[in-house]
C-alpha cells in the first residue's frame, strides 16, 4: 500500500453528540474501486471498525466496506459518514448506492439549526427467534443468565443487510457491566454468521441504549452501529413493540464516546427502516 492510496481517505465520526463522540469511519472517494485485497489492507491501516468505498457507478455509487480483518455487506455508521462527504462535495441531496446487500440511499439535509444531519434508507429488515443453542452460548460469553434477560423483548436474529443477535436486558447496570472475551467472541459470530451482538436496555417504549459487539471484524465494541440501529428497528416493528414510528438510541456512552441515532420505523413489515444522526470531522490528533 501506499501513502497515495490513503490520500483518498476522509475521517468521519457517524452519529456525534454535537462536537463530540460518534463513531469513526474512514470514507475512501475516487472514480474507481480498487481490488479487494488493496481495500482491506487500506481499512487495516485506516485502523477504524470500518471504512466505505466508494466510486461512481451510473447514476449511482458503488459502496463497499471493510473492517480492518474483513468486508461487510452493509455497514450504517460508514454509509452516514460517506453521506457526510457526498453532501459536502454536491450539497444537500439524496445519493443512490448499490452495495453487496442490495440498493440503499443516502440523504443529506439542514435541520432547524443549519447543521447537516445524514439519513441513510437501510435495506430491507427481517427478524425471527434465536436459536437455544446460540442464546445459550451468547449468555455464557457475556457471563448473564436467563434472568438478566427482558421477555418483552426476546432474545432474536434480526437483520438490515446483516445479521445481528439482539440480546435485551432488564437492567441499565447489566448493559454497563458489559464485558467478554474477543476471540471467544469473534468464533461465536463466525458459527452463527453474526455481523454483531446488539445488547440493548430500554428505557422508555421509544429510547433505547445499546452496546454493540464486534469481535468478527476485530474490533471488541463499536460506539454507533447504524446497521444494527435498523434491523432493531425492524425487529420492534415485527414483535408491536410501541414505537409509535420512531425511537433513539445512545450508544458508546459506557465507552466515553457518547452517541445518538434516530430511527424511523414505517408501518410497512420488511421495508426499509431510516436512521439518521450528525456527523463530524475527525481532528488530525485524534
Amino acid at each position: 500500500m501506499t501513502t497515495m492510496d490513503l490520500t483518498h481517505v476522509h475521517r468521519i465520526a457517524a452519529f456525534s453528540e454535537g462536537d463530540t463522540g460518534g463513531n469513526p469511519a474512514g470514507v475512501w472517494v475516487a472514480d474507481s474501486l480498487p481490488g479487494a485485497a488493496q481495500m482491506q489492507s487500506i481499512a487495516d491501516a485506516v485502523g477504524y471498525s470500518e471504512t466505505a468505498f466508494a466510486a461512481p457507478e451510473g447514476d449511482r455509487w458503488r459502496v463497499r466496506y471493510f473492517a480492518p480483518e474483513c468486508e461487510v455487506d452493509f455497514c450504517g455508521h460508514a454509509t452516514i459518514a460517506l453521506g457526510a462527504v457526498l453532501t459536502e462535495r454536491t450539497g444537500p441531496g439524496t445519493h443512490h448506492l448499490r452495495s453487496n446487500a442490495g440498493e440503499i440511499s443516502v440523504t443529506g439535509r439542514l435541520d432547524d439549526t443549519g447543521r447537516v444531519q445524514i439519513e441513510l434508507s437501510s435495506p430491507p429488515t427481517r427478524s425471527g427467534p434465536a436459536d437455544a443453542g446460540l442464546l445459550e452460548h451468547a449468555l455464557v460469553l457475556f457471563g448473564f443468565g436467563k434472568s438478566d434477560l427482558d421477555p418483552a423483548l426476546p432474545a432474536a436474529i434480526t437483520h438490515a443487510g446483516n445479521d445481528h443477535l439482539v440480546l435485551a436486558l432488564r437492567e441499565r447496570a447489566r448493559l454497563s457491566d458489559m464485558d467478554y472475551d474477543l476471540d471467544a467472541g469473534r468464533r461465536l459470530m463466525e458459527r452463527h454468521g453474526l455481523t454483531t451482538i446488539n445488547l440493548i436496555w430500554a428505557a422508555t417504549a421509544q429510547r433505547f441504549h445499546s452496546r454493540n459487539a464486534f469481535a468478527v471484524g476485530g474490533v471488541a465494541e463499536d460506539p454507533a452501529t447504524g446497521a444494527a440501529a435498523a434491523a432493531l428497528g425492524g425487529y420492534l416493528r415485527d414483535t408491536g413493540w410501541p414505537h409509535a414510528g420512531s425511537i433513539i438510541i445512545s450508544q458508546g456512552v459506557d465507552m466515553g464516546i457518547p452517541s445518538k441515532l434516530n430511527v424511523v420505523i414505517p408501518d410497512q413489515p420488511g421495508t426499509p427502516v431510516r436512521v439518521s444522526g450528525s456527523t463530524r470531522t475527525i481532528a488530525q490528533d485524534e
